[in-house]
């Protein structure tokens, strides 16, 4: 069973509520391989939607280059960001958001949902199927064997229709593994391939808080 929390929240909070759980920090800040799992996690060469003979090194460069506002149009620099920092395009610096442009030579402007079904959503699901395969592979197999894994985000929003808050990529993953993914092909849980066995590890422990030691590689 895979269940999405705030890292914000503390980590007794969380295990008194699944007291067996699995803590899975997906986010830029994860101290082990799971970090790859962070939109801001430069893999490079990932494609940019509608946009042939461009790549970026990491599915936030993509959301924010591709953004357009009243004083600046896309930035393709911004595709070439491998440092997991200053990815953010502002209101304050730019001025009011338009819309995200539809691949960088297009003439159609996305509105906030549209981008997110159209681009957020198709790269972070090319991301999933070739760069971190593995450690979805895993978690697949972990959630199947019966544990509990709490994946650990920033935002917990699961709803794409939702354009009041952030979505959550940990939701992403949740119905990447479940086979329920938005907006693409859909492959039910029970029809995926058969996984390999996973490795057992030693589980390191920070008081309370059990550590997922499968995703280290």
């Amino acid at each position: 069973m895979i269940i999405i929390e705030s890292k914000r929240k503390k980590t007794a909070t969380i295990l008194k509520k699944y007291p067996d759980a699995i803590l899975a920090d997906v986010t830029s800040s994860a101290k082990d391989g799971l970090v790859k799992l962070s939109p801001f996690y430069p893999h490079g060469g990932i494609p940019v939607p509608f946009s042939e003979g461009f790549t970026a090194t990491c599915v936030e460069a993509i959301w924010q280059g591709l953004k357009v506002f009243e004083s600046c149009d896309v930035d393709t620099e911004m595709f070439k960001n491998d440092t997991m920092r200053n990815i953010k395009r502002t209101v304050r610096r730019f001025g009011k958001p338009l819309g995200h442009r539809k691949g960088v030579h297009g003439t159609e402007l996305l509105g906030y949902i549209e981008a997110r079904k159209q681009i957020y959503i198709p790269t972070y699901k090319w991301v999933l199927e070739n760069k971190v395969a593995s450690i979805i592979e895993r978690l697949r197999n972990a959630s199947n064997d019966g544990k509990t894994i709490v994946l650990l985000d920033y935002d917990t929003n699961a709803d794409v229709e939702n354009a009041k808050k952030p979505l959550s990529h940990a939701s992403l993953i949740k119905a990447y593994v479940e086979g329920v993914y938005p907006y693409g092909e859909k492959k039910p849980a029970c029809e995926e391939e058969i996984s390999t066995p996973i490795k057992k590890k030693k589980s390191t422990k920070k008081g309370n808080n059990k550590q997922l030691d499968l995703f280290n590689d």
